[in-house]
């Protein structure tokens, strides 16, 4: 699924003021708070949509390019460190959003923060990784691609929450809802006090009373599930995007893992990538370089008609500008640029050896050292200036 207009996530015109988005992602934020709406997978997506849309609009930078570009513009920039938005990157970083709103401040959500570090475990699903192949035209274009994936799911009769027909939960007797035991031990060096996930409720807080017996009580199974992802025009071999959320489902309706997506660039048959530029090794006879003509070049569009003059050298580099592929991060595309190789037969008829001859003796034919012709490298150095 597309993702939405940031502006529209957090209900504001494109002209808001820092103030204004901050108060309209507050209101965002406490709407679909996890205190607020527990167990709720729905409400858990806007949360973390609307503290990526606040995240990026709230950077000068970022909301520039957003503005200019869209989503295509901001590549894996989304999300802490490109690296997609999580529920502890969320309270980490905007902390100050809940202050006051739930009555101890940001510290009320029990599985998360700095101002209740014993609250009870939240558990987490972990991450996936998979690879993705793309074909140069898929990379110059953005491509949906949808791939299937084994991963835990949501146990579908318990609902993901472990109990049998509805049955729900018990606060834990051992720790009383908190999720941990404390110690008190006496040293010589006086009373020591340790804490330790509770063993009955392994960190939990609470007890299942009876187990649904598809999962054991994990609220997870095996399972598959087709995601859709939207890679954006100009990745690179080697880039790695996160899609938030699509990992392993967490045990009793945790959170869920990422789903990192490894990119692998598909050799082209004819064309070799150079960062953004694209280049091509095209190769011609001496007749034709000689007296000029006409050649059609291969391009990620298609093909395209170029005119080699009378008189090229080999080793001209011809530049085809916007022919290459485009910047995930910025505007404008590279170039296609064609490197021009003189083809030398190998074996000559007879006819063919004393024509060769005869131009040979021929002043026009040898080479001239002093000619006014750049070479390759000052070619090349002049080009990337």
């Amino acid at each position: 699924m597309a993702k939405r207009d940031y502006y529209e996530v957090l209900g504001v015109s494109k002209n808001a003021t820092e103030a204004e988005l901050k108060k309209a992602y507050r209101q965002k934020a406490i709407q679909f708070h996890p205190d607020k709406n527990p167990g709720d997978k729905q409400s858990e997506e806007n949360f973390k949509e609307a503290a990526e849309a606040y995240e990026v609009l709230s950077h000068k930078e970022k909301r520039a390019r957003y503005d200019q570009y869209g989503h295509a513009g901001m590549g894996n920039n989304a999300g802490f460190g490109g690296g997609g938005m999580n529920m502890e990157d969320i309270f980490s970083h905007f902390g100050d959003i809940f202050e006051g709103a739930f009555g101890g401040g940001f510290g009320g959500f029990s599985g998360f923060g700095g101002g209740r570090s014993q609250g009870r475990r939240v558990n987490k699903g972990s991450n996936l990784r998979v690879k993705v192949k793309l074909t140069l035209e898929e990379i110059a274009n953005g491509v949906e691609k949808k791939i299937k994936v084994n991963k835990y799911i949501d146990c579908k009769p318990c609902r993901g929450t472990g109990a049998k027909d509805g049955s729900g939960h018990t606060t834990c007797s051992t720790c009383r809802g908190t999720g941990q035991v404390t110690r008190v031990t006496n040293t010589i060096l006086g009373q020591m006090q340790t804490s330790s996930v509770c063993p009955s409720c392994g960190g939990d807080g609470q007890t299942i009373t009876h187990k649904c017996p598809e999962c054991a009580g994990n609220g997870i199974v095996q399972g598959e599930e087709v995601i859709s992802l939207n890679i954006p025009a100009g990745v690179q071999d080697g880039m790695q995007l996160s899609v938030s959320g699509k990992g392993n489902a967490a045990a009793r309706g945790g959170i869920n893992g990422d789903l990192i997506v490894l990119v692998e660039e598909i050799e082209h048959p004819l064309l070799k990538r150079d960062g953004r530029n694209l280049l091509y090794d095209h190769y011609i006879s001496f007749p034709d370089v000689a007296l000029g003509t006409s050649v059609e070049i291969p391009t990620i569009e298609g093909k395209v008609k170029i005119k080699i003059d009378a008189g090229t050298q080999a080793g001209k580099v011809l530049r085809l500008k916007g022919k290459g592929l485009p910047d995930i991060n910025s505007y404008g595309r590279g170039d296609l640029l064609i490197n021009i190789n003189v083809w030398t037969p190998k074996h000559l008829s007879k006819e063919e050896k004393a024509i060769m001859e005869k131009l040979s003796a021929s002043t026009n034919f040898k080479p001239d050292p002093d000619r006014k012709d750049k070479g390759f490298f000052e070619r090349m150095r002049e080009y990337f200036q």
